[in-house]
C-alpha cells in the first residue's frame, strides 16, 4: 500500500477555462458586526457532492465582552461541520455533549432525525480580545440515513491526517483524498480538506471524486492562467485534470464527493428529501418536541415566522 502523498503537478496548464462550471461569489450578511459569507446554497449551485451549506464567518476582531452567541436551535437530515482557522467556540447539544473547539480540531454533529445545539463563546474567551475566523458547513445525509440516530464526534488535531510536501500542507478533515482518510464517520463518499499553499506551490485536485469545489479563504489561486481571489467558490467539471497554482500563497477548503441521491429541500436549519418531513420538523420545534440542551435551555431561537 502506498503512503499518502500529493501527486506531481500537471505540466503546463492542462486545464482549460471551461473546466470551471461555476464561480460563486458568496452573499455577505452582517449579523450585528459579525460578517458571514454564504457560498452554498446559491443560485448557481445547491450542492457540491453532499455539501449543501457553506458559510465563512469572520475574520473579525472581537473585543473583550464580545462573542459568538448562537442560541439553541434544531437540525434534521444533515451533519454540521465546524472548522476554525482562528478563535474558539463552545458547543453544547441535546445529547449532552459539551465540547470546546479550537483551530485544527473537528466538530462533526449528525442531526439525523433531530438534534438541538448551541454555539457560544466561553467565559474565558470572552475576557480577552481575539480574532474569530472559520467555516461552518452542512453535509446532507443520503435518504437511507436521513432518519438515523443523532450523534456527535470531536476529533482532536493530532488524529486528522496531514500531508506536507512541496510547499503544501493538506489536512484531511473528513473523507478520503490523496491516499489519506479521516477517522470521522461519514454517511457518503466525500472529501473535505484544509489546504495551505506556500507562495509558488501547486496542487493537483483529487481525481477520484466526481463533484469538486475549491473555496479560497485567504490569498489567491490560478487555474489555467486565470486568477481567483479570496471569497470565491470554484466548482469544477467532473473528470478534468486540474492543477491549482498560487504565486503568492493561499488558504483553501477543498470539498465534494459523490453526487447526492436526488434533490434536497432546505428550510431554515432543516434539510430533507421530503417537504412533508420539513413541515413536521417545523411543527416539532414550534411545540417543543425536539428536546433541550442541558446547561443551555433558558432561551432558544424561535421558529421563523411563528
Amino acid at each position: 500500500m502506498s503512503l499518502p502523498h500529493i501527486p506531481d503537478p500537471i505540466p503546463g496548464d492542462a486545464a482549460s477555462a471551461d473546466a470551471i462550471e461555476a464561480v460563486i461569489v458568496p452573499r455577505a450578511r452582517d449579523l450585528g458586526g459579525f460578517e458571514v459569507r454564504r457560498a452554498l446554497p446559491s443560485a448557481e449551485r445547491q450542492m457540491i457532492g453532499p455539501f449543501i451549506f457553506f458559510d465563512q464567518f469572520g475574520p473579525v476582531l472581537m473585543k473583550s465582552g464580545q462573542g459568538i452567541d448562537v442560541r439553541p436551535h434544531p437540525h434534521i437530515g444533515l451533519s454540521t461541520v465546524t472548522w476554525l482557522f482562528d478563535g474558539a467556540i463552545f458547543h453544547r447539544d441535546s445529547l449532552g455533549s459539551e465540547q470546546p473547539i479550537a483551530p485544527g480540531e473537528l466538530n462533526w454533529m449528525t442531526a439525523g432525525r433531530g438534534i438541538v445545539h448551541s454555539e457560544r463563546t466561553s467565559p474565558a474567551e470572552l475576557s480577552r480580545e481575539r480574532t474569530v475566523f472559520g467555516i461552518q458547513s452542512w453535509v446532507a445525509l443520503p435518504k437511507q440515513h436521513e432518519e438515523t440516530a443523532p450523534g456527535f464526534e470531536h476529533v482532536a488535531i493530532d488524529r486528522l491526517p496531514v500531508i506536507a510536501d512541496r510547499g503544501l500542507k493538506v489536512r484531511v478533515i473528513a473523507g478520503q483524498a490523496y491516499g489519506a482518510t479521516s477517522p470521522v464517520k461519514t454517511h457518503s463518499g466525500l472529501f473535505y480538506l484544509d489546504v495551505q499553499m506556500a507562495p509558488g506551490a501547486s496542487l493537483p485536485l483529487p481525481v477520484e471524486h466526481e463533484e469538486r469545489g475549491v473555496y479560497v479563504a485567504e490569498g489567491a489561486v490560478e487555474v489555467a492562467g486565470q486568477g481567483f481571489a479570496a471569497g470565491r467558490l470554484l466548482v469544477f467539471r467532473p473528470g478534468d485534470a486540474i492543477t491549482l497554482r498560487s504565486p503568492g500563497g493561499a488558504r483553501l477548503m477543498l470539498l465534494g464527493g459523490e453526487p447526492m441521491d436526488g434533490p434536497r429541500h432546505i428550510w431554515w436549519n432543516f434539510v430533507s428529501s421530503s417537504k412533508d418531513r420539513i413541515e413536521a420538523a417545523k411543527d416539532d420545534w414550534k411545540h417543543a418536541r425536539f428536546g433541550g440542551v442541558p446547561g443551555d435551555d433558558t432561551d432558544v431561537i424561535p421558529l421563523p415566522g411563528a
